[in-house]
């Protein structure tokens, strides 16, 4: 049966072969197909803006920038056409007034060509209004030096059909109050580049052109060590807060803020309080003591503590008579070194750290009492 089947089975597998290999000869084909791409420039009221330059630009991982260009006709139409690389994708840009504005990524399937694509472009305000829809917070636990890493995530709108600019830096798209006595900025991913966003004092300035719709700021800064208290104030109402804190031994108040619920972030625990700012409203967080131990007095108190429970093990191995074996002082060891580094620390400790520490200590003092034990019934 065997030897009847194999020549239909090896018959089977040429076929899948060759239907592979024309489906790779069919890939390899259409991408070596040139592929159109059709669309208009149009205003923020859909009219069509005519003698425009619009470049198409193909971004890869080694190389990218503009490789075709054209200018919109009457109708403020284009079109392109170009032999695509599966290792890139490409965009359509429009400059208008001084600021470039790009379209979606082009589609690059020749079958399906792309003919409807809009790029949209502004007129330009220096007064148009940016809204902050949003605020995230992310406290993290104090670090070795004791200070606390803040993520602060902003969401910010624009309403109209006008785009954002300003004539110099000293005049910024948009700025918001960071809390006073931060040190530090740096930008995460965001929608506006690094050059474009700044620190200046105790607030956060974008210089950069903002057309209408919604975009995302995200920077990074640090509170020192020894500070207490954090307050963010906010200029104006409706914006939604979310403050989410590593430590146990925060608290947030203030602009209508509540607890919330607890969220793992990267296998951290972290307590969230929401809200909604208020007009002149602030954000008051309270940060737990770090408690940090300069390095002599800590080793005076490794010493002492462990001398103590050395002692108290030694004065119930005599009461009990027991002799103190290798084992015994070992596990007693243990329990001092446990004690040393987590004992008064239940409020700056992560919960899940907490338990683990009550855990190991609670097993270590069992096996402890069953060498006692042990050692009563040897005698």
């Amino acid at each position: 049966m065997a030897e009847r089947f194999f020549p239909n089975f090896a018959f089977i597998r040429l076929l899948s072969v060759s239907a592979f290999l024309s489906a790779l000869s069919a890939f390899a084909a259409l991408s070596a197909q040139t592929v159109r791409a059709t669309g208009r420039v149009l205003s923020a009221d859909s009219t069509p803006v005519r003698g425009v330059r619009v470049l198409l630009h193909r971004v890869g991982q080694e190389t990218q920038g503009p490789i075709d260009s054209m200018r919109s006709d009457r109708r403020g139409g284009f079109q392109f056409t170009f032999r695509p690389d599966t290792s890139a994708f490409y965009l359509l840009s429009a400059e208008h007034a001084g600021i470039e504005y790009f379209s979606p990524p082009v589609a690059t399937n020749p079958v399906r060509p792309d003919t409807g694509i809009r790029v949209l472009v502004y007129d330009t305000s220096s007064t148009t209004p940016i809204s902050l829809v949003a605020r995230h917070l992310v406290i993290t636990r104090p670090g070795q030096d004791g200070s606390r890493g803040v993520l602060d995530l902003m969401v910010l709108r624009n309403d109209s059909r006008l785009t954002r600019t300003t004539s110099d830096t000293t005049h910024p798209t948009w700025s918001a109050p960071l809390p006073p006595g931060s040190i530090g900025l740096d930008v995460s991913e965001s929608d506006f580049s690094r050059d474009a966003v700044a620190r200046r004092g105790d607030s956060v300035i974008v210089v950069a052109p903002f057309a209408p719709g919604e975009k995302q700021l995200t920077v990074q800064y640090l509170i020192p060590s020894g500070r207490s208290v954090v307050e963010l104030p906010f200029r104006r109402p409706g914006a939604a807060i979310n403050v989410l804190a590593e430590e146990r031994g925060v608290r947030v108040t203030g602009s209508g803020v509540a607890l919330a619920d607890s969220q793992v972030i990267q296998g951290r625990s972290f307590r969230r309080w929401t809200g909604v700012a208020q007009a002149g409203g602030v954000v008051r967080i309270v940060l737990p003591g770090t408690r940090r131990t300069p390095t002599w007095l800590l080793a005076v108190l490794v010493g002492t503590l462990t001398l103590v429970l050395a002692g108290a093990g030694w004065r119930l191995l005599a009461t009990r008579s027991i002799p103190a074996t290798p084992r015994v002082v070992e596990l007693i060891d243990a329990i001092a070194a446990l004690d040393v580094r987590y004992a008064g620390r239940e409020v700056e400790t992560p919960d899940d750290e907490w338990s683990s520490y009550l855990s190991e200590r609670a097993r270590i003092r069992a096996q402890l009492e069953a060498s006692l034990a042990a050692g009563g019934q040897g005698r």
